[in-house]
């Protein structure tokens, strides 16, 4: 991927025009729980749900009632939900394989279907042969003609279900068109493949028996891009609009907008991540940025805030060392950093709320475009899965107060990084940890972990 040269136009980007009133921007996962339920009473047509995972849990037997409840009520109500195909057959960490025997969430969707007579078919979308290498990160829950987009996947922490909660970004927003169009990409994108299988039924075809479907579904996919009927040029648009963007595997067009939107920037960049491990495309650009003067804002989850971190008085896990690996590579940043961030161009804003986590991410341009997003910025995104944005554009400023009103919300649980030094280094780790790392890093499998987790 090469540099890109700022005001590269956008003319092979369609949007559609909007106005203010359509959009509803949430601020914590509890109303966003309870938007979600409100849709699915709500919808008359259609709901399409598209997630990482649907847990078998409070929560996720919440919605899934809900939505059980809808279909019974209006029969004619479409229902579909799209799920990761690996995510939703393997069990729980630590949890015991049963051989010939279904495990995870796909067992409890099987039960789910068997006791309701009502039909709502959950697919598994395999976007790779072995999760490692590939999930479905696509976002975007579709309720008639209202998308509501987040990054959250349905779980108890992502939707508060008790007392932790995960924070993320939640949009609203009301367009028929923009409703079309996504939902129309994830039928004639998913539906088509052989590859893409439900997991509400029984006798789901093995993994090794789709690997040739698998690979042309990957193939399929980088190719497919989302249909907009009546859109023109998000760079000739006067006024609000929005543009949906699909990108998988390396140089994809998602990855190259968000590249360019860095590009772009000339007063200011805030960008939100939950794991400080940005693609060295990101990192160049961040660096071109600041050498012309461009204020930028990284907000970022503390390694307590990260969903893999496991307290020191706790039981050892080799997961567990994964938030102090995003920290090194932090720590190496912001010390090559370190005069922008005595001069305040460079701000890293540090999340911490307790033991709840930070999920955030997106993009924030000047006072112009707004990147919503479930892509986590990091090589295994730009890489590996399947990922999807709603790129903003708002030359008037119409959202102006939504908009800062949103950050002001997120840099609620932050403080200012002050200097390299006041992040821990390798030394000040716990022993199990250290010693994990370091073993890593003899060798290098720690750039292998940068690369696919």
């Amino acid at each position: 991927m090469r540099f890109f040269k700022p005001r590269s136009s956008f003319k092979d980007l369609s949007s559609i025009a909007l106005n203010q009133a359509a959009f509803n921007v949430l601020h914590d996962a509890a109303t966003f729980k309870s938007q979600l339920l409100t849709q699915i009473e709500q919808a008359q047509k259609r709901i399409v749900l598209c997630s990482l995972y649907l847990q078998n849990d409070d929560a996720g037997q919440e919605i899934l009632t809900a939505l059980y409840e809808a279909k019974r009520s209006r029969p004619a109500l479409q229902i579909e939900i799209f799920v990761d195909w690996h995510r939703g057959q393997r069990g729980l960490i630590g949890e015991e394989k049963i051989p010939g025997k279904v495990a995870g969430n796909a067992a409890w969707y099987q039960l789910q279907s068997q006791a309701n007579q009502e039909a709502i078919p959950i697919y598994g979308v395999p976007i790779q042969t072995r999760e490692l290498f590939g999930v479905l990160h696509l976002k975007g829950f579709i309720f008639d003609n209202t998308v509501l987009y987040s990054g959250a996947s349905i779980n108890n922490v992502y939707l508060h279900q008790f007392e932790k909660y995960r924070h993320d970004r939640y949009w609203l927003i009301r367009d028929a068109e923009l409703a079309d169009s996504m939902a129309r990409w994830i039928r004639e994108s998913f539906l088509r493949s052989a590859a893409v299988q439900r997991l509400d039924q029984a006798q789901i075809p093995s993994t090794q028996s789709l690997r040739a479907d698998i690979r042309q579904f990957r193939e399929q996919l980088k190719k497919d891009n989302y249909h907009i009927e009546h859109g023109v040029p998000i760079d000739t648009q006067a006024n609000l609009a929005i543009t949906p963007i699909v990108g998988l595997g390396n140089h994809n067009r998602l990855n190259r907008y968000i590249c360019q939107l860095i590009a772009d920037a000339e007063t200011e960049i805030w960008i939100c991540t939950p794991y400080f491990n940005f693609p060295a495309h990101i990192t160049k650009e961040i660096n071109r940025a600041l050498k012309r003067g461009v204020r930028v804002h990284i907000v970022v989850g503390d390694k307590r805030a990260n969903d893999f971190f496991i307290p020191p008085e706790q039981e050892f896990k080799a997961i567990s060392c994964l938030p102090y690996l995003y920290e090194m590579n932090l720590r190496r940043f912001a010390k090559k950093h370190a005069d922008d961030i005595a001069a305040a161009r460079l701000q890293i804003h540090l999340w911490q709320d307790g033991e709840n986590t930070y999920h955030l991410k997106g993009i924030w341009i000047d006072q112009e475009y707004t990147l919503i997003t479930g892509n986590n910025l990091n090589p295994r995104a730009f890489r590996l899965d399947l990922e999807n944005a709603l790129l903003i554009r708002d030359p008037q400023g119409e959202l102006s107060a939504q908009r800062a009103a949103e950050l002001q919300s997120i840099l609620q649980h932050t403080t200012v990084l002050k200097a390299y030094e006041d992040l821990q280094k390798l030394a000040d780790y716990p022993p199990r940890v250290r010693q994990f790392l370091a073993r890593l890093s003899r060798v290098r499998l720690d750039r292998l972990a940068y690369r696919v987790l």
